[in-house]
């Protein structure tokens, strides 16, 4: 249910995305930006709506927390190079809040990776196994788990269960040293 509202604009998805056509070429990328923020707000409004429990609404409001449209953010910070303007972070940061529970850091941990692991062009174990530090510990970083009762522990486990995962969906054997 965690991404229910981008049934607003599905088009606006990679995942929904069948040809090359990709309607965020035509947008600026603080538009883009708003359009995938929106997907929370309208994924909390469609399960009220329906009268989903607030358990689960809790899981649709968190799963970014107060995270960075990076993407957008990043091609905000190249198109307005070598001007005066300067990108406000805001106008790219989802609403939050961030996680507060340890499933709710599970869901945008989990998100978070498998989202980003759609980019990856050959997979090694290796290349799995920095690409899933990187990403967990940019949202420590963050802070985004801070309010989440999640132990550095846990964490780790999560990490190596993500990375797992990866290396199955891959069909990548584990490396062993020689």
């Amino acid at each position: 249910y965690h991404d229910v509202g981008k049934m607003s604009n599905p088009t606006f998805f990679t995942e929904n995305q069948t040809t090359s056509v990709n309607p965020h070429d035509e947008l600026e990328p603080k538009e883009s930006a708003r359009i995938i923020i929106n997907h929370v707000i309208h994924g909390i409004e469609i399960a009220k709506k329906h009268n989903l429990p607030d358990r689960l609404i809790d899981f649709i409001r968190t799963h970014h927390g107060t995270s960075l449209v990076f993407y957008f953010y990043n091609k905000e910070k190249q198109r307005l190079e070598g001007t005066d303007e300067e990108v406000n972070p805001e106008d790219f940061r989802y609403p939050g809040p961030e996680p507060f529970s340890k499933e709710t850091a599970i869901l945008m941990m989990s998100d978070s990776v498998e989202a980003a692991s759609k980019s990856l062009k050959e997979p090694t174990a290796t290349l799995i196994d920095n690409f899933v530090e990187k990403i967990i510990d940019k949202q420590m970083d963050e802070g985004q788990f801070l309010n989440a009762d999640i132990t550095f522990k846990e964490i780790q486990i999560i990490k190596k269960v993500l990375k797992r995962k990866l290396k199955n969906i891959y069909h990548l054997r584990i490396e062993y040293p020689e």
